[in-house]
């Protein structure tokens, strides 16, 4: 553990330990989504599921590289992740992105990957309202997963045909603001 990280942290008037346990619970759902995303993509076939299939992609690759980024965070200051696979999917902070019912509804996968986006975007502009101007280092990490995770909804939106959002997919980059937090 980062000692002083967690002194500073505690001295801006944050409780640590209660910041802590939200980001366990947001690194669950980006590891969770990784998880449920790979089956939704799977069963993203046919004509208007493989326009789907590429950004479903996107996001699943950086759920999971918001995963890798929260995880040194958690353990600077003092966390750690539960013990038990089990244990750490069920306290994930949005639900389980199931594969709908009849994994052909194309409209019924698009809603299940738009509000997996929204939630993570709750959830972290929430972390971002805590932190900011208090723990710059969490701030700046949860509003770089936070610019991404609104593009994920953009996308998933517009797909849905919620209007344009002014967002295109990314060619090529994956995690353009969580890159630097990366391993």
């Amino acid at each position: 553990m980062a000692k002083v990280a967690r002194e500073i942290v505690e001295k801006a008037g944050i409780n640590v330990d209660d910041l802590v346990k939200l980001l366990i619970k947001n690194a669950s759902a980006e590891l969770t989504t990784y998880y449920y995303y790979t089956i939704l993509r799977v069963n993203l076939t046919g004509l208007d599921g493989e326009g789907l299939k590429a950004m479903t992609e996107d996001a699943r690759i950086e759920d999971r590289n918001h995963f890798e980024a929260l995880v040194p965070r958690i353990y600077e200051l003092g966390g750690k992740l539960p013990r038990n696979m089990n244990d750490f999917h069920d306290i994930s902070a949005c639900p389980p992105a199931y594969l709908p019912e009849n994994p052909g509804d194309i409209k019924a996968m698009l809603k299940v990957l738009v509000e997996a986006e929204r939630c993570a975007v709750r959830g972290y502009n929430h972390i971002c309202n805590l932190t900011f101007g208090k723990d710059h280092r969490t701030y700046e990490l949860s509003l770089s997963i936070l610019n991404e995770e609104v593009q994920h909804e953009s996308w998933f939106s517009e797909f849905i045909g919620e209007g344009p959002s002014g967002h295109f997919q990314r060619l090529g980059e994956n995690s353009p603001y969580v890159k630097k937090f990366l391993l």
